[in-house]
């Protein structure tokens, strides 16, 4: 069996999605996804240029070889354009190879270590009363853990609440717009939304909640501090990871939870977090961390260091990704939690699937593969949308982390 072709497909089904589809001369294909919000041109146009070239007449079955090749044989290596190519090639000949088996990925992955993968969902508002009826929507469909967001008092608009409660896209104009933030507003707010949640819900839903980037270490280190007697499941990408020094100061401070990674690429960006045990959940993917192939390799090496998986899974990830993650959340022994952001109607119709959600849990399926395909037919229907990711100032003008 070899790579006849590979096709690189650009649709936007209520947002934009990039799929890579490989198809073998036996008429055996696979799907992955190359998905990089606000970016989704730059890895369409990598995979067309310069992997798809490289792919025909490969042998699908050696996985390994090839992501060794499209990552050693391009000299510039890392970044997210190229480690989302790289992850569309390599989810894509799972599948692949899941097919020719007769059995699922995780099968291949080594069978199941649990029964479903918990997901969380997205309670957002604009405020401390609205999340609370957001929080108990999510609890009657059975989730277990719920990420909670809600406006900030005296800021217009915030990251992370939106107008439509159920499909939250960031990414909302062709140009940036523009978020203002106040540190000192933010703290002030969020430790009381959360005394009134664990007021309404008591001690055992599992919450999350989201920084996203936007405070130093010791302002983290304060906001931590402050959210431990509400015992949160995790505080997320409470600094930027860039300098990962900074989270030693926040493990000096408090003991509420932290997880990070969703903009990782790579098992060398969060080599140091993980063996100084630094976070306690790494949130990277499959389509943004270079495929199941490589994020196998962060959750073994996490799994040595007692860090759990927390795998990001907005929206801007297609069904296609959450449908590889749940094969790799099934089998990993270390999983924590899988975000899971419901996609539309209209996103599920372009790309069947066969994984579902059942109480509290999401499970991914029996078909040989991944269970996922795309409609090539509909997805032609809906053309590429310019959209930008928006980006955040202080009040006195400041560009800042969002």
């Amino acid at each position: 069996m070899k790579i006849a072709e590979a096709r690189v497909i650009v649709t936007c089904p209520d947002r934009n999605f990039v799929t890579l589809k490989i198809v073998t001369d036996e008429g055996v294909y696979g799907v992955g996804d190359a998905t990089l919000n606000g970016r989704e041109l730059a890895v369409a146009a990598y995979l067309t240029e310069h992997v798809v070239p490289q792919l025909t007449g490969r042998d699908p079955a050696r996985i390994e070889d090839i992501w060794q090749y499209l990552y050693k044989g391009a000299y510039w290596r890392r970044g997210p354009v190229t480690m989302t190519a790289i992850a569309a090639v390599d989810t894509a000949l799972w599948d692949i190879k899941g097919k020719v088996a007769g059995l699922p990925v995780y099968q291949l992955l080594g069978g199941r270590s649990r029964d479903g993968v918990t997901v969380y969902g997205h309670a957002n508002a604009d405020s401390i009363e609205s999340v609370l009826s957001e929080i108990a929507d999510y609890v009657k469909l059975g989730y277990r853990a719920v990420r909670v967001q809600t406006g900030i008092p005296g800021l217009e608009s915030t990251y992370g609440v939106s107008k439509d409660r159920m499909f939250y896209e960031p990414a909302d104009a062709a140009v940036p717009t523009e978020n203002v933030w106040s540190t000192a507003h933010y703290l002030d707010h969020v430790p009381r939304v959360f005394a009134r949640v664990r007021e309404e819900f008591g001690p055992t839903l599992q919450l999350l909640h989201d920084v996203h980037h936007r405070l130093t270490p010791i302002e983290a280190a304060r906001l931590g501090k402050s959210l431990e007697p509400y015992h949160l499941t995790w505080m997320e990408d409470p600094v930027p990871a860039e300098l990962q020094e900074g989270f030693r100061l926040i493990r000096q401070h408090t003991t509420t939870p932290i997880a990070v990674g969703e903009v990782f690429s790579s098992i060398w960006d969060c080599q140091q977090l993980i063996t100084e045990q630094l976070i306690d959940y790494i949130r990277t993917t499959v389509v943004h961390a270079g495929g199941i192939t490589h994020l196998r390799r962060i959750f073994d090496l996490a799994n040595l260091y007692h860090v759990r998986s927390g795998s990001h899974g907005a929206t801007d990830l297609s069904p296609v990704c959450m449908a590889a993650a749940l094969h790799l959340d099934l089998s990993i022994p270390n999983f924590g939690l899988q975000e899971y952001m419901r996609h539309t109607e209209t996103t599920d119709a372009v790309f069947p699937h066969g994984y579902r959600f059942e109480g509290g849990y999401l499970h991914p399926g029996e078909e040989p593969g991944l269970g996922i395909d795309i409609d090539e037919d509909l997805a032609a229907r809906y053309p590429y949308r310019a959209a930008s990711l928006p980006v955040n100032r202080l009040q006195d003008g400041t560009m800042h982390s969002w």
